[in-house]
């Protein structure tokens, strides 16, 4: 596991990834420092949402020379605490602009045009 502080929020990000022949996954989770510190000072962590997020990367199938990938996005988001709460059009919006640019991340992490 990695952590990278995000100082703007005082969140940590926990990452795992693996790759190899058959493709790649990296799943990661957002916690903020005062939920580390609840875990790192031995109580009790059952309350703390750890709701982990990731992609993978695998080959398409295709035994043909021009080959492609088929990527999978996947979040899990706590839009609400509340067991009543509905999901509202503002959340929507936002977690359809997270998985865009998350999208555009990765194509540009691999060198991609926006064609592809």
């Amino acid at each position: 596991m990695q952590g990278l502080n995000a100082s703007q929020n005082s969140m940590l990000i926990l990452q795992e990834s693996c790759a190899d022949a058959s493709g790649s996954l990296v799943v990661y989770a957002p916690i903020d420092l005062p939920a580390a510190n609840v875990v790192m000072s031995g109580e009790d962590p059952s309350a703390i949402p750890l709701l982990p997020s990731g992609f993978t990367i695998l080959p398409d199938g295709r035994a043909s020379s021009s080959t492609g990938s088929v990527v999978t996005v996947a979040f899990q988001i706590l839009v609400s605490s509340l067991p009543s709460s509905r999901l509202n059009a503002e959340s929507v919006v936002t977690v359809n602009s997270l998985i865009g640019t998350t999208v555009e991340q990765i194509k540009a992490a691999l060198n991609c045009g926006s064609s592809h």
